[in-house]
């Protein structure tokens, strides 16, 4: 019960310190407006960037990171931005985890490879799987429910003039790219999506589990994996991917009726690997919250046509208010609904907006730059978050 307690409490210390802090004063740690959480400018070894989160859930489930500098503990090492959202599911353990563990990993392997690479990214979401698996089977015996809680993770790596986007869930990055022809910065989305929506997630789940006919079923008008989860990729959810942890204690509306030889669900990422050209303008990191109310294109478009200062947090905005337009109520009147009814309306939403600034692009590499570290979602945590585990409402979008 001690260590539940240890690593509960490591949690509520990661929060505080990144959150609190930026209530007042200057925009170095961000700021806090009710639910929302904002950075509206800050610099990176590669140019400038802006962040923003908004809680919906009781319990903020969206994580995020932008770290600058050293990518590596080698001296000299590769200088670049790395961007983290972890957009969790059924709690906010998996999405905690990932966020103090994720670059940790990476600097390891991009030190023992002397490069960054997608095979060190690939090496970190692995690592950063089994650790939480090993959290989880600490904490089985007192915390079941922890083998049903989840996140997806999306990482951005912009170093030496390369932009590398690993996912694994359905957040999304989308660049903006300059028409020289026409002036028009047009969306390309980089990241690969595992959702049960898409046919070809269907197919591939298909494709792996021939012998289960109800590895994805239609529930309530939702293509849902083994009828639970909309997500074929994933940090945690280890219930649906070890026996052994799909079984009493778990919560009955998790286990399964037969058992599994085979993990139903991977974490294996995605991985596309982006040479930045001169009309890459900038890349737009963002959970599933965002993308529910606007097309990449009016992503795109409003990054475009409004000041770099505070764009996640307008993008932040714009989502809400579609968000109400489609319950036929006012801005106003959303921002007062509280957390957790409020995700009845729209998802926790985080953004992250890296501007390629091409001089500051290819000075990245190996030369010395200042180091930036800052975590999104300055929302409090109260303090009965320590309390033990419940099964959670199945009202996220991702269940």
């Amino acid at each position: 019960m001690a260590a539940v307690m240890d690593y509960f409490r490591s949690c509520w210390g990661a929060r505080s310190r990144s959150g609190r802090r930026g209530k007042k004063g200057s925009d170095a740690a961000g700021r806090q407006d009710g639910l929302l959480w904002y950075k509206d400018a800050g610099q990176a070894a590669t140019g400038e960037f802006s962040m923003a989160v908004v809680q919906a859930n009781n319990l903020l489930e969206d994580q995020s990171q932008v770290e600058s500098g050293s990518l590596s503990m080698a001296d000299p090492g590769p200088q670049g931005t790395f961007v983290g959202v972890y957009d969790g599911h059924g709690g906010p353990e998996t999405s905690r985890f990932i966020n103090d563990n994720m670059f940790h990993h990476l600097r390891r392997f991009a030190t023992e490879h002397k490069c960054m690479s997608a095979d060190v990214i690939r090496k970190a979401f692995q690592a950063t799987e089994d650790g939480f698996l090993s959290v989880v089977s600490k904490e089985w015996s007192v915390k079941p429910q922890i083998a049903a809680v989840g996140s997806c993770c999306l990482v951005g790596v912009i170093c030496s003039g390369t932009l590398y986007i690993a996912n694994a869930g359905d957040s999304r990055a989308v660049l903006g790219r300059l028409v020289k022809a026409t002036g028009q910065v047009v969306a390309m989305q980089l990241s690969a999506e595992h959702n049960a929506c898409y046919e070809e997630v269907r197919q591939e789940l298909q494709s792996s589990h021939p012998h289960d006919p109800q590895i994805v079923v239609l529930k309530h008008n939702v293509w849902r994996v083994k009828g639970l989860i909309q997500i074929s990729r994933s940090i945690g959810d280890v219930y649906l991917k070890r026996p052994e942890y799909n079984r009493t204690p778990l919560h009955s509306k998790f286990r399964l009726r037969e058992t599994f030889k085979k993990p139903i669900l991977s974490s294996e990422p995605a991985i596309a690997v982006h040479q930045i050209q001169p009309s890459d303008q900038f890349v737009i990191f963002a959970s599933d919250g965002l993308w529910e109310h606007l097309s990449n294109q009016e992503a795109v478009d409003l990054v475009q046509t409004n000041p770099r200062n505070g764009i996640a947090r307008k993008l932040v905005k714009a989502a809400m208010q579609e968000a109400a337009k489609k319950r036929e109520m006012r801005y106003s009147d959303l921002k007062k609904i509280e957390r957790g009814v409020r995700r009845h309306f729209h998802d926790d939403i985080t953004v992250v907006v890296v501007f390629l600034d091409a001089s500051a692009v290819s000075r990245a590499g190996w030369s010395k730059s200042p180091s930036v570290s800052v975590r999104g979602g300055g929302v409090s945590v109260p303090a009965n978050s320590l309390a033990p585990f419940s099964a959670p409402t199945m009202v996220s979008s991702t269940y």
